[in-house]
């Protein structure tokens, strides 16, 4: 059967100008056994709605998941340089167009690219802790098999967007990595945390299943190992991150201050685990009544110095700085308090490459910026409705709440519609209101100038529950 294209119907007009990432992937929940990928070229991809067009029909031996759907848009404002080549050029050059603004979701082969960066990035002497060594993987693998798995994922600004999900195997895996500063550490996240996290996770199944005790303790184990395996990937990432901007910020003093706020959510069957650093959020849609409003769950922690708890960790951390926060900022810098990268505020001699007004005079005691993650898990219930996961862009004009009843308002008037999409163009409806432009107005003005009416924004909405929407995976360019 034909593919076709379909324009997204939405409350609002579509913007003149076309969202620069949009993806979707939805499951089909019916029990059959066999599955198929089909793509199919359309004529004009730079017509909008036209473009490759990627469809998953997947036929289900009886395998529960926690999720049936899943689309994901952003926008730009901030205007990037060209990839800074950091890591001799691999993460340019060689990992990241195979995730970097893909048409759809497409098969994902086994990728070496952290085997790559030990061998040739790493010097090796550095004294860098690398993950324990696990059995190669097979097909008959069940949890994060690379032969089964779809991936999409993409850019707008300094933010990197990327999903990687196996319907078969009924896991899901989704990063969102906020750059700023430049992009170098949002870029590096994207091509490398996803490998990381699969080859701990897998050497932690492969441990799970030598357990000779009864199933709940070995339920209990896994779990808590899941947690594990993020907060070791984002400590090996930091770790690599930080050992190659020392080797490059001779030549790049630049490099110091970039850095990324890390969004992670994994879905594995009835569980979702969540991984943040910074000030991105995961927004859990719940509710009990039929009819009722649905609650907004927050899922993550917000580090900032406007979180009172965060700000007062930063202070007790170092009382002999006597102002370690200035001008509603760390340092007088940096609103954030947890990130991967910004080395500067975590290292004397990364500040001490910056010149004249961009180094820190007084840096008692770094670090003043921290590495460690939250991390938390939730057992999805017949209640819990859907996720949504952003950069902290959309919060910039939406709250919890109002995202979760405009998601779901959506769903119920358009329950073939991508909700992600439509939370985005709200998001310039609104930006373009509170500038005084129409929507098309504000989506002519360049990316760069664009900063100064919305950040980068990046969402995905994950459809919880067996509920079958469509088995049709689409994108537009």
């Amino acid at each position: 059967m034909r593919n076709v294209v379909r324009k997204l119907s939405v409350d609002i007009p579509m913007p003149a100008r076309e969202l620069n990432v949009s993806f979707g992937y939805q499951c089909n929940r019916t029990s059959y056994s066999s599955s198929s990928l089909v793509e199919e070229e359309l004529d004009d991809p730079n017509t909008l709605g036209e473009g490759v067009l990627m469809t998953w029909h997947s036929e289900l031996k009886t395998r529960s998941s926690s999720f049936s759907c899943l689309s994901g848009a952003a926008l730009s404002a901030n205007a990037t340089l060209a990839n800074t080549k950091i890591c001799n050029g691999i993460i340019g050059d060689e990992i990241l167009p195979s995730i970097d603004s893909p048409n759809s979701f497409r098969r994902l082969s086994s990728s070496p690219s952290l085997s790559r960066l030990d061998l040739e990035i790493l010097d090796t002497e550095a004294k860098i802790s690398k993950p324990r060594s696990a059995p190669a993987r097979s097909e008959s693998s069940s949890f994060l098999n690379a032969v089964d798995a779809q991936t999409a994922g993409g850019a707008a600004g300094e933010d990197r967007v990327q999903a990687v999900c196996s319907e078969e195997n009924g896991w899901l895996f989704c990063g969102i990595y906020d750059g700023f500063n430049g992009r170098d550490a949002a870029d590096f996240l994207a091509g490398t945390l996803y490998d990381s996290i699969a080859c701990s996770l897998h050497n932690l199944e492969w441990r799970s299943k030598e357990l000779q005790s009864s199933l709940s303790s070995e339920a209990e184990f896994f779990q808590r190992g899941v947690i594990d395996c993020l907060k070791d990937a984002i400590a090996l990432a930091e770790s690599k991150f930080l050992h190659m901007v020392e080797q490059e910020m001779e030549d790049r003093p630049d490099l110091v201050s970039v850095g990324s706020c890390v969004l992670v959510a994994l879905l594995y069957m009835s569980d979702i685990y969540i991984l943040n650093l910074g000030d991105s959020r995961a927004i859990l849609a719940t509710g009990v009544k039929e009819g009722k409003p649905l609650m907004a769950v927050q899922l993550t922690e917000t580090h900032t110095v406007d979180n009172e708890s965060e700000q007062m960790k930063v202070v007790a951390d170092h009382p002999n700085d006597p102002r370690p926060i200035y001008n509603g900022r760390l340092k007088g810098k940096l609103k954030l308090t947890r990130a991967l990268g910004v080395g500067y505020l975590k290292e004397s001699k990364m500040n001490d490459m910056l010149m004249g007004i961009l180094r820190i005079q007084n840096l008692c005691s770094p670090p003043y910026v921290y590495s460690e993650p939250f991390t938390i898990s939730h057992r999805v219930s017949d209640n819990d409705h859907f996720i949504i996961l952003g950069s902290d862009g959309l919060f910039d004009f939406f709250s919890n709440d109002e995202v979760v009843q405009l998601v779901h308002f959506f769903i119920q008037q358009n329950p073939s519609g991508d909700p992600a999409k439509h939370l985005v163009e709200r998001l310039v409806q609104r930006a373009a209101d509170s500038a005084g432009f129409s929507t098309e107005e504000l989506l002519t003005v360049p990316v760069g100038r664009r900063r100064k009416y919305h950040d980068d924004v990046t969402v995905i909405v994950i459809i919880l529950g067996n509920k079958q929407r469509t088995s049709t995976a689409s994108t537009s360019l």
